[in-house]
């Protein structure tokens, strides 16, 4: 469906184009959506930045969400949580571990400045893809309690029941293609490399 994440942006920049010159700020979601939002803050003729926001593993399978925790400590978990986790202080324990493992990565993206302030602005929240959209909800709360004057969530693909969800969070909700058979975001990719922490502070120091 998309060549790699640089041509996913490029249509993605498309479909924003009316927020074009209107000074939009573009997050992105670390790590794989950075340099996305790179190439769409420039389309837009706006800036660019990381909305910090980690995703809460299931015991024993880390790939598999039970929910997202941001930078406040704000937490959501997923209807399925319940029955996937038993013991109440695992949740915790993750929380923690994903609060920690924040605090490092600010240090490291954004040493010398602290994050830009999105009150006031329209808000473009970018993702390489949503798959229960966890991240990206906690994302977006995040940003609604810092009273953006819009908040779009914008993503290339995902599944539609996600984006029933999502949808809740934002004004308004942005999505390329959402095929009916959704496994992983990276089956919709020809090339879906990871993004390295150097990439991304790279990128930042811009």
């Amino acid at each position: 469906m998309f060549q790699n994440r640089d041509d996913a942006a490029v249509k993605l920049a498309k479909r924003l184009a009316p927020y074009q010159g209107r000074n939009p700020l573009i997050l992105a979601i670390p790590r794989g959506a950075v340099p996305m939002a790179k190439i769409i803050a420039e389309a837009l003729q706006g800036e660019m930045d990381i909305v910090l926001v980690r995703k809460l593993g299931a015991p024993g399978n880390p790939e598999l969400a039970i929910g997202a925790i941001d930078e406040t400590g704000w937490t959501y978990l997923t209807p399925e949580a319940k029955q996937i986790v038993h013991d109440p202080q695992y949740v915790e324990l993750e929380k923690q571990k994903q609060l920690e493992i924040m605090r490092s990565r600010r240090k490291l993206y954004t040493p010398v400045r602290p994050p830009l302030n999105p009150e006031g602005r329209i808000v473009i929240v970018v993702d390489d893809g949503l798959a229960t959209g966890s991240t990206m909800i906690a994302a977006l709360h995040a940003l609604r309690a810092r009273n953006p004057e819009k908040l779009v969530c914008a993503v290339p693909v995902a599944p539609s029941e996600t984006l029933t969800k999502v949808a809740s969070f934002a004004d308004e909700t942005v999505c390329l293609e959402s095929p009916v058979f959704f496994y992983a975001v990276g089956q919709f990719y020809h090339v879906f490399q990871q993004v390295s922490d150097d990439e991304v502070t790279a990128l930042l120091a811009k």
